[in-house]
């Protein structure tokens, strides 16, 4: 990586937001510090437009305080109610401008395609025509869902020119990455209709250019916690050792929680067990419903207060970690960060279904049930709590560590900024 980075900006939906890649832009952001940037920024939404959008979001106490040297910006929007939409992206947008032209050698990073890559890629053009003088390097990584609920979604309804100008924006950066060979394939593949219906050439540029860049966990927040503070913490929630099934995610359709749900209830272990579930979302009040019909709601905490601080406490002392997500029109898994995040608590085996990226973030260390399949789930927690010695769950727990460690967010960080070169001519 060349001496000359010193500014890292990131564009993503950040905290308080509930999702795995605001997540990894804090730890791609804490990683740039401790790999001499001197200067990173998290250019975001402002809360108010996030708190409409009917994203779940975590509550404000619960969020871990970025360190000190990133600073989270939030533009306000350009423009009045006659904007219609626009106006915030157009403040991220010019955000952007005035950072790419202030003479400070920058990379500029993007989750998500839509919108925040096409944001960047119109603040670059700016930048450029203004004259001033542009020294920026842009990454965009493909998450997933950017693709199935954008690219695919115009694919399917023939918006042709809204899918090539995510697919366009995307290959204009300077290094164009995927969360998973899953995410990858699923890019090309749309880009291949595409290029059949409409006789386009995006499939073959994105083979050439995309490369893979697992998402980045803060490992050191999950290894070798404290057992007193571990004990504590459960017994705060009323819980004990290995006396739970955990589920901690969003609260949507497509991450399978009814299933987890029924197959609770069907198991034997349930008796001496019960089934946490943490999270916020828009399911949350169904959820609870179908808990309540479920025959063991007595069973059944549901905990939407669960802070940063927490989440690997929970996770290490489970009796199993359950995700058995499930494709939606909306959403399919494309990695499964929470998956590895368990996995590298050490937590009780890992229960989660072979859908989208997810045996990427598992490999071969978890316990994988067919989706939609509440009796699967509910044989697969009896086999985890009730059939495997102590020894063999601590052997699940130590592969499943091992084989989580390299999304360590040094590793990744690394990796994704090996060989970026800053200086660039327009072009």
């Amino acid at each position: 990586m060349s001496d000359s980075l010193r500014r890292l900006v990131i564009v993503v939906r950040a905290d308080p937001v509930i999702c795995g890649h605001s997540v990894e832009a804090r730890n791609l952001a804490e990683a740039a510090l401790l790999r001499g940037f001197t200067e990173v920024r998290i250019v975001t939404w402002p809360l108010e437009q996030l708190e409409r959008s009917g994203l779940p979001l975590k509550p404000a106490e619960s969020i871990t305080p970025y360190s000190p040297g990133i600073v989270v910006e939030r533009p306000d929007g350009v423009g009045d109610y006659k904007v219609i939409d626009g106006r915030y992206l157009a403040g991220i947008t010019g955000r952007l401008v005035e950072l790419f032209t202030d003479g400070v050698p920058t990379v500029c990073m993007s989750l998500y395609l839509s919108p925040h890559t096409l944001a960047v890629s119109d603040a670059v053009r700016v930048a450029w025509s203004t004259g001033l003088p542009v020294d920026v390097t842009t990454i965009a990584e493909a998450v997933g869902s950017d693709v199935t609920n954008v690219v695919r979604s115009c694919v399917e309804s023939g918006q042709y020119g809204a899918a090539a100008h995510v697919l366009a924006s995307y290959l204009s950066s300077d290094r164009c990455v995927a969360v998973s060979e899953y995410t990858r394939d699923l890019i090309v593949d749309s880009a291949a209709l595409i290029d059949e219906r409409h006789g386009t050439r995006f499939a073959q540029q994105c083979r050439e250019r995309i490369t893979i860049s697992y998402p980045a966990i803060d490992t050191s927040a999950y290894l070798e916690l404290d057992e007193g503070e571990l004990e504590r913490r459960l017994a705060a929630r009323g819980l004990a050792r290995d006396g739970y099934v955990l589920f901690l995610s969003r609260l949507t359709k497509a991450k399978g929680v009814d299933d987890l749900i029924a197959g609770f209830a069907r198991s034997r272990a349930h008796a001496g067990l019960t089934l946490v579930i943490a999270g916020r979302g828009p399911e949350e009040a169904a959820l609870r419903e179908v808990a309540e019909r479920s025959g063991v709601a007595d069973r059944i905490i549901f905990a939407n207060d669960v802070s940063d601080a927490e989440k690997p406490y929970l996770m290490a002392g489970c009796a199993a970690y359950v995700l058995p997500s499930k494709p939606r029109p909306e959403f399919v898994e494309t990695f499964g960060i929470a998956l590895a995040e368990a996995m590298l608590a050490g937590s009780g085996p890992v229960i989660t279904a072979d859908t989208g990226g997810i045996i990427e973030a598992v490999g071969d260390t978890a316990m994988i049930v067919p989706v939609d399949d509440p009796d699967a789930i509910a044989a697969a927690i009896d086999r985890a709590v009730l059939e495997l010695t102590a020894e063999e769950r601590r052997e699940w727990s130590r592969r499943a560590r091992d084989y989580a460690l390299q999304f360590d967010r040094l590793a990744v960080f690394d990796k994704l900024f090996d060989g970026l070169v800053v200086d660039r001519v327009p072009g």
